[in-house]
């Protein structure tokens, strides 16, 4: 039996070498570069001139502009150098390259995915009269080439449009637009991208094409001309990608075992290189990487070298240390001879201005004393987190000079960083991980440790109160000597002067100063004294004020006019007189990300006062951004941030009041409480609430994702209209990013098992908590409850459980049973199944779970208006004890197993702190 995996490995070997033959003589032609048709393997030499660079953006063999530079037309590149900044495309002149393009890496990391490029394209159909379907087809430029991830926005009059899969044998519906509006622009449908003239949908599979089919739906269009001429939207269809993924290998080959039997075009060249399979199947192509320890390009011969690593010495003259006003010390620089390693390289695009590119990152400055370099968006760090020479600290990025302990950094004297007389080794560890080593002046010193006699000495005794003696500087340090007799310390001449004899005039003196002293009104020492206070305060509120970022607040107000409409920074004295100074009876929640206050402004408005805790100082930026956005938002369901205060330690927000309560507290009152909702009003919430995230994910100027979604956090107004509330733990996320890393935060039960284990939050982690919200509208039972057996069970677990298995009438509350229909128990049950799936990607979005609930609430009104009884609106009536039936209590008693592994374990480590 030993024998048979034997057999197997060498049919699979003889099956891979046939492959690697048909494929190399497939590619001769596309890799041959001379007239002979035989590829000439590449070096340093042949590829002098070429250029490797456009504008910002860097690339190299086997990218390169004309085909002496690059290995084949599929890696022709064209840079339009007419184009302010220049434009870097790839050969198919459709496809914008917007970021460097990466073709070695130095061994390090451990998992090798193939290269990426990142993209973005713009195309347009004409819209014709009469004709209802258009397709477009746009492949990648070459075989070397796959789609990885594109966001697509589609803007256009009444279209459906259809993702068409596998040479049209699969063919999904991914978005639709209106236009119910004449009037709207096409720049305006872009902004939001809604539905209404422009909409979105998110490819992420890899695929060889991307075929979009376009249905022209003339019957919503009621008869509607195309437009006269006021906008574009009628007249044609418009495709855009923001930020298109693609993923590039060298495909002559199948794979890497193929390439040992056919060396004829074998892209790894250079001495210390590797070849890696890339995907899952083993004829995908392959791609190269130096060997550790080795540096610098592959696919040229001698192009890996051993990295030299650290280079003390500044081998230019003159290096340029300014970009504008931005300062760049050593070890980093900005020309060749200037900088100790090539990761330290820095890219001034005008030398007049103050922008500072490193990798394609815009740089605030880089402090080589404390080893960080600070970025404009600190998310973009990310990508740098598998170089060992960088990680990621807060909002900054950390360097260190070389992966080395101090011991072995210093054992070779020619490569050691801290090369000034005054400086020391200082070892940087990354969480439990050891980083390597960077350099600081010694104490007493300060200045640049990486070049020589850059650490200074300190002068203490120029620094006031270092001393009440008198003070001697010495190298690095400073000591204090008594003052000689008859003589005493003058603070302000900081020198020692003599002391005066007391005389009989001055004891006089001192007589009637101290007479008329007590002869003072008490209380004029009592007005000095709150006069001080005052005072003080008002410095405290002040230095709160800079350190809160209050002035870049007002930056990002005098920037956007919008902003100076929406957005005011109030004072800590207009707050007290509200709140009268914060009175505990005047409190109306306390959460977990702080406590609330009702207030009366002086202009009457009602408001709530949110009294935040502790932000971490490097969190204080983001805060401050994310004020910013959030006070732009303007959604009859979304509870509206009118500003904040920064005269405090910690920043105070400012909201509308929202009077009802929230919808947990009416879901689960008790039946003394007098009153409960219909199952209308409660399916209209649901509706209102769906419509409130859908316009936080895709309709805002920026992506948020509220990460806290749950029944307490949907306020009811007087009307008992839905408020979606708390953004306490929201987080802000760029238009071209899919998810973001966070530490994990949310309430337990309403939380997605997926996100809790991967820390990555993404608009279908509010999705879960939703579905968790439209389950309690059915059952009436909290997310987390103890059954008759005494355990504490999951409500969406019990759910998922009991709707699989066909039960879901049983388990339903009786109120709901009496309103509702089965048809509508039946979709709002299967609504929620699918928004608690373990797999995000078999969620639906925000966006479609609005439509299904309007859809439902149309028909449950058109149904209403067709029965005369349901002519009058069903009032709020008084609560009705409900109890579980046998049926359900024997299912919360006896469930012994449970579907889903990951929940689960989820549920189970819900008392463990993260």
């Amino acid at each position: 039996m030993d024998i048979l995996p034997v057999i197997y490995a060498l049919l699979h070997l003889l099956v891979l070498q046939l492959l690697g033959k048909l494929t190399a003589l497939a590619s001769g032609v596309v890799t041959s570069h001379n007239s002979e048709g035989n590829w000439a393997p590449p070096s340093l030499a042949m590829l002098d001139g070429c250029p490797k660079s456009c504008g910002i953006l860097s690339f190299d063999y086997p990218f390169g502009i004309g085909s002496r530079c690059s290995r084949g037309p599929d890696f022709y590149l064209t840079c339009n150098d007419t184009a302010q900044p220049p434009k870097l495309f790839l050969h198919d002149g459709i496809l914008e390259v917007i970021e460097d393009i990466v073709v070695g890496t130095d061994g390090i990391s451990t998992y090798n995915p193939g290269r990426f490029i990142y993209t973005m394209f713009q195309c347009t159909i004409p819209m014709k009269s009469g004709v209802r379907v258009y397709n477009l087809t746009l492949k990648p430029p070459g075989k070397s080439f796959s789609f990885l991830h594109t966001l697509l926005n589609i803007t256009g009059c009444d279209l459906d449009v259809y993702w068409v899969k596998g040479n049209a044998s699969t063919t999904m519906r991914v978005c639709r637009t209106t236009c119910p509006d004449h009037g709207i622009t096409e720049t305006g449908a872009r902004e939001t991208c809604n539905g209404i003239g422009c909409c979105r949908f998110v490819m992420d599979s890899i695929v060889d094409t991307v075929e979009l089919k376009f249905v022209h739906d003339q019957n919503r269009s009621n008869g509607r001309a195309h437009s006269n001429g006021t906008s574009l939207l009628w007249d044609r269809i418009s495709i855009t990608s923001y930020g298109s993924d693609m993923v590039w290998n060298i495909v002559d080959q199948p794979n890497c075992l193929s390439t040992m039997h056919n060396r004829t075009a074998y892209a790894c060249i250079s001495k210390h290189s590797e070849c890696f399979d890339v995907g899952v199947a083993s004829s995908n192509g392959y791609n190269c990487n130096c060997n550790q320890g080795y540096t610098g390009n592959p696919f040229i011969q001698d192009g890996c070298s051993s990295d030299k690593g650290y280079n003390p010495v500044q081998s230019k003259a003159r290096c340029t240390r300014w970009c504008g006003n931005i300062s760049m010390q050593f070890p980093f620089g900005f020309e060749e001879g200037c900088f100790a390693r090539d990761q330290f390289r820095l890219n001034c695009t005008n030398v007049t201005s103050s922008t500072v590119f490193w990798w394609g990152r815009q740089v605030i400055d880089i402090n080589v004393d404390a080893g960080t370099i600070n970025f404009t968006e600190p998310e973009s760090v990310e990508m740098f987190l598998e170089n060992s020479l960088f990680v990621r600290s807060g909002s900054s990025l950390q360097w260190v000079a070389a992966n080395l302990s101090c011991i072995e950094a210093q054992q070779n004297r020619s490569g050691y960083a801290c090369v000034s007389t005054n400086s020391k080794c200082m070892e940087v560890n990354a969480g439990e991980a050891y980083m390597g080593y960077h350099c600081k002046c010694s104490d007493g010193f300060q200045g640049n440790p990486y070049v020589q006699s850059g650490c200074r000495d300190i002068n203490e005794c120029l620094q006031p109160n270092s001393c009440k003696e008198i003070c001697h500087n010495t190298e690095g340090s400073f000591n204090c000597t008594e003052c000689p007799y008859k003589t005493q310390y003058d603070p302000f001449k900081m020198q020692c002067t003599r002391t005066k004899e007391r005389t009989l005039l001055l004891g006089i003196i001192i007589g009637l100063s101290c007479g008329f002293a007590i002869l003072l009104p008490s209380f004029s020492s009592v007005l000095l004294i709150r006069r001080w206070k005052r005072n003080v305060q008002q410095q405290l509120r002040k230095n709160y004020f800079q350190k809160n970022q209050g002035l870049l607040l007002e930056t990002l107000i005098s920037s956007d006019e919008t902003a100076t409409e929406n957005t005011k920074i109030f004072s800590l004295e207009e707050l007290e007189k509200a709140t009268n100074s914060f009175d505990p009876t005047l409190i109306i929640g306390r959460g977990g990300h702080g406590m609330v206050y009702k207030g009366i402004l002086s202009d009457q408005r009602v408001v709530a006062v949110k009294k935040s805790k502790v932000i971490e100082q490097s969190e204080i930026s983001q805060f401050i951004n994310e004020v910013a956005v959030l006070t732009q938002i303007n959604h009859r369901n979304i509870v509206k941030l009118f500003g904040c205060c920064l005269e405090t330690e910690v920043p105070l927000l400012v909201y509308d009041y929202v009077s009802s309560g929230s919808l947990s507290e009416v879901l689960h009152a008790d039946a003394s409480d007098g009153f409960s909702l219909s199952w209308g009003d409660y399916l209209r919430i649901a509706l209102e609430t769906a419509g409130a995230l859908s316009y936080l994910h895709s309709s805002a100027s920026i992506s948020i994702f509220h990460r806290d979604v749950k029944s307490s956090n949907i306020l009811l107004d007087v009307n008992y209209t839905a408020k979606v509330s708390d953004f306490g733990a929201s987080r802000l996320v760029p238009i071209d990013q899919t998810h973001i890393v966070t530490n994990v935060q949310g309430t337990f039960g309403y939380l997605d098992p997926v996100y809790f284990h991967t820390r990555q939050l993404n608009g279908k982690s509010d999705v879960y908590s939703f579905g968790v919200v439209l389950v309690e509208l059915l059952l009436r039972m909290k997310p987390v409850f103890t059954s008759e057996s005494g355990t504490i069970k999951s409500l969406s677990n019990y759910f998922l459980q009991e709707f699989n298995e066909g039960r879901i009438t049983g388990i339903v509350n009786s109120q709901v049973l009496e309103e509702a229909t089965e048809e509508e128990i039946n979709t709002v049950a299967s609504l929620a199944e699918r928004c608690l799936r373990l797999h995000g990607e078999e969620r639906p979005t925000m966006k479609q779970v609005e439509t299904e609930l309007q859809t439902l609430q149309t028909e449950r009104v058109k149904s209403s208006q067709a029965d005369p009884r349901n002519e009058e609106p069903m009032p709020p009536r008084p609560l009705t004890r409900r109890t579980i039936s046998t049926r359900q209590s024997s299912v919360l008693s006896g469930e012994s197993q449970r579907r889903y592994s990951l929940e689960a374990e989820f549920m189970s480590s819900a008392s463990i702190p993260r």
